[in-house]
């Protein structure tokens, strides 16, 4: 089976995106079977089902996505380090963990939208604040000693 998945990324015209934060995908979405725990995956790390990790067809490895069920609006990160999946009309495999945190192992597959977060294992993150705004000024009054 590695063989076969292994000739097809070889003659495949797919071509990796460039993994821009916030791009933007919705399709459905399953898990890997148990069987596949252990494993190699195309990047040659193992899958662990415990862990919070996808395969996605043409994202690059590293890329962290946010996976949010549309059903449910459960959302998670997790780290693109797979290629797949290759069935028909799904655009991403997570793993047990992954799926369990999306509330989708009932079902097996789900509707969901994905967006791009971060690149090479790093989850971008909002600014921070500098100085605090008028929005904030009565959050951070000070409390009367007594």
């Amino acid at each position: 089976m590695n063989v076969i998945m292994s000739l097809m990324l070889l003659f495949s015209t797919i071509k990796p995106t460039e993994a821009s934060t916030g791009f933007i995908q919705k399709g459905k979405a399953s898990f890997y079977a148990s069987k596949f725990n252990g494993r190699k995956t195309s990047c040659g790390e193992r899958v662990d089902a415990d862990a919070f990790e996808g395969a996605h067809r043409t994202l690059p490895y590293n890329t962290m996505v946010e996976i949010t069920n549309l059903a449910n609006n459960r959302s998670v990160i997790v780290r693109i380090n797979d290629r797949g999946p290759f069935s028909k009309g799904r655009i991403l495999d997570v793993t047990h963990a992954a799926a369990k945190a999306l509330g989708m192992i009932q079902r097996g597959v789900a509707n969901v939208k994905i967006r791009v977060v971060g690149r090479n294992g790093v989850v971008a993150l909002a600014p921070v604040l500098a100085e605090p705004t008028a929005q904030l000024l009565p959050i951070l009054e000070p409390v009367a000693r007594f």
